[in-house]
């Protein structure tokens, strides 16, 4: 591929174009397929470990999984599971619990820039294959490492992408992890204050590395036939993260007004119907920015763009079209 591509799966997709998107991406040049869990609609592991049996060279990572549902020791061990299903394929792409979710569920975010910290410290420790003892605030382990009867402990090479947007997390996973795996909805000129807070994590690391990967899932919608269809399905997207995480507002450059208004109009849950109705409040333009959507050329360049603005591989999420959209951009990518 001349443009490094990832694809993005999450619980919007039936387990069948889970699946089917899986199998296109391996067959088709591109790097990674990126399992997503958020919600509680659908876990991220277990579709995983089905995509990893179902191909054969694309790249199984989770966008992102949290650092709070699961025991640190646990998660290690379920990434060397992966590994040993897709050796050299599995990444660790994890991020801190969103609100009102976590507090919902018995765990409030409380300090997730040091939380984390903790957390991939033990995850790395794990992999290493050495003992992990490690009394936190946060993750607590005593004596304790891969302990396999069976068959030779190792150690186990498992990147970790810290799912970042703010500047503090961001300059965290400069300093500890492998990569940054960074949200929808933020337009390319982002990323010049989020690479400068990277580079201010790499500038405190101990390990001698100089640069970390990035990653970027982008909302994309293709159709040549009409591209304003494309555009609303991105609309629709946009207009149901305001109206329901209205923090994203800030980092896209969304007026509070604008948010205000829309969610007036589209009360509480949003539900589709609400959504429709909220959208005509929301410009093309301001979608546009932010998303990857029109024609193919159209959708190309954009991902262009935040290719050129410093995202290594920019990993597609569907809307609208799905299977127009994918085998539109796959095309594209391979010239």
């Amino acid at each position: 591929m001349k443009l490094p591509l990832g694809i993005h799966v999450g619980e919007r997709l039936s387990l069948e174009q889970t699946y089917w998107q899986a199998e296109l991406a391996d067959q088709n040049g591109f790097e990674s397929v990126w399992v997503a869990e958020g919600r509680l609609a659908r876990d991220g592991i277990v579709p995983a470990a089905v995509i990893a049996s179902k191909t054969r060279n694309v790249k199984i990572g989770t966008g992102v999984v949290n650092n709070k549902s699961r025991n640190a020791a646990l998660m290690a061990v379920t990434f060397k599971t992966l590994d040993e299903l897709a050796p050299g394929r599995a990444i660790l792409g994890i991020g801190a619990w969103w609100e009102p979710l976590a507090t919902k569920v018995g765990q409030p975010l409380r300090k997730p820039v040091a939380s984390m910290r903790e957390y991939i410290t033990v995850l790395q420790t794990f992999f290493r294959n050495e003992v992990v003892s490690f009394d936190g605030e946060f993750v607590q382990m005593q004596d304790v490492r891969f302990d396999s009867m069976y068959r030779e402990n190792k150690p186990v090479d498992i990147p970790i992408y810290i799912g970042a947007v703010g500047p503090r997390m961001l300059e965290l996973a400069g300093e500890i992890s492998d990569g940054v795996h960074m949200d929808f909805l933020l337009p390319p000129s982002y990323l010049v204050g989020a690479k400068e807070a990277i580079d201010k994590g790499i500038a405190k690391r101990t390990d001698g590395k100089d640069s970390i990967d990035l990653t970027q899932i982008v909302a994309c919608s293709v159709n040549d036939d009409d591209p304003q269809e494309a555009i609303d399905a991105c609309k629709a997207f946009l207009t149901l993260y305001l109206a329901q995480q209205p923090h994203i507002a800030e980092h896209c450059g969304v007026e509070r007004e604008l948010v205000d208004r829309i969610q007036e109009r589209a009360g509480w849950p949003a539900t589709p119907e609400a959504i429709k109705k909220a959208m005509p409040l929301v410009p093309n333009s301001l979608v546009q920015n932010v998303t990857a959507c029109g024609t193919t050329d159209e959708v190309f360049a954009k991902l262009m763009e935040y290719h050129e603005a410093g995202v290594r591989c920019p990993v597609v999420s569907t809307l609208g079209d799905k299977e127009q959209t994918l085998t539109r951009i796959a095309q594209a990518a391979k010239g």
